[in-house]
């Protein structure tokens, strides 16, 4: 049997962990998907699989050939989506992460583009406050504000966002507004993204405040709305709060001790081939951040 298809019939064994439910992913038989492990493990000279009446499960070789073979099936996809892509336009499944707020205000608008002009694409968009591992994850395309790890992703980056803190107009009306970072000891701190008692935010020169917040939440859009109804002071990124900055609702305290800037990069995996529905979707997100004026 051809090495590829055996690899592939492998692989969907073992994500759906089961014999039978890899012949229906496969549109295959059973016993055709059960001859298909049984040449492979002749040709590797290993037992992939340990199977009982109820249960299949990898041995510790199957664990360690599961990654070689997705990587392996993962690169002639490449090949192939890039050879296709020569004559043709994107088609097939795209996974894209980036933060909450950021996907829904910036990436989403990308994301309606893309599928207006590639009809033959559909796509994923995984939104979360906390980094991914891409790789293990399957995603295809990343956004990630801060800087970046070593890693073999390929890093393009599109601006930067600040740091900083603010309030209502209202709310500084009655309380004052902070002259320096440890005036913040006075005042209602909302801190967002933490059920911590205690914070700690850094500003330029190494400056690190401890403050005690009133509010904690986990979630950034928690921590807006409590500052507009003129309840404290809050910490956020820039892009999270401009509407309300260029509304008035809301202004910045402390910009003479904000930290350096945070990066903003588009991530993707740099795999032999160029892969035609990846590098559409880069091409068209990066122009697209690069184009808004606040991530210079």
């Amino acid at each position: 049997m051809d090495r590829l298809h055996l690899m592939t019939v492998f692989v969907a064994v073992a994500e759906e962990q089961s014999f039978a439910a890899g012949a229906r992913r496969l549109v295959m038989s059973p016993p055709a998907v059960t001859r298909a492990i049984a040449a492979l493990e002749e040709r590797l000279k290993v037992r992939l699989f340990t199977r009982t009446t109820r249960h299949v499960r990898m041995t510790e070789a199957g664990q360690r050939y599961l990654e070689d073979a997705k990587r392996i099936i993962g690169e002639v996809d490449e090949a192939d989506e890039a050879i296709a892509g020569i004559n043709g336009e994107p088609k097939g499944h795209l996974a894209v992460t980036a933060p909450i707020l950021f996907g829904k205000l910036f990436v989403i608008p990308g994301i309606v583009d893309y599928l207006r002009r590639y009809p033959g694409m559909d796509v994923s968009a995984v939104f979360l406050d906390r980094i991914v591992n891409m790789l293990e994850e399957g995603l295809d395309v990343g956004i990630r504000i801060g800087e970046l790890p070593d890693s073999s992703l390929k890093a393009i980056r599109v601006g930067h966002v600040r740091r900083v803190v603010c309030a209502s107009p209202a709310y500084l009306s009655q309380h004052g507004i902070p002259d320096r970072p440890a005036d913040l000891g006075k005042h209602v701190i909302i801190a967002a993204n933490t059920v911590s008692t205690t914070v700690e935010w850094r500003f330029n020169e190494g400056q690190a405040i401890k403050i005690k917040p009133r509010l904690s939440v986990t979630s950034n859009d928690a921590a807006i709305a409590t500052v507009l109804a003129d309840m404290g002071v809050t910490r956020l990124l820039s892009y999270q709060i401009a509407p309300y900055l260029a509304s008035g609702q809301l202004q910045t305290l402390l910009e003479a001790f904000e930290p350096e800037r945070l990066p903003i990069n588009v991530l993707h995996r740099e795999g032999r081939y160029a892969s035609a529905k990846v590098r559409a979707f880069v091409d068209l997100i990066v122009d697209k951040l690069r184009s808004e004026p606040g991530f210079c």
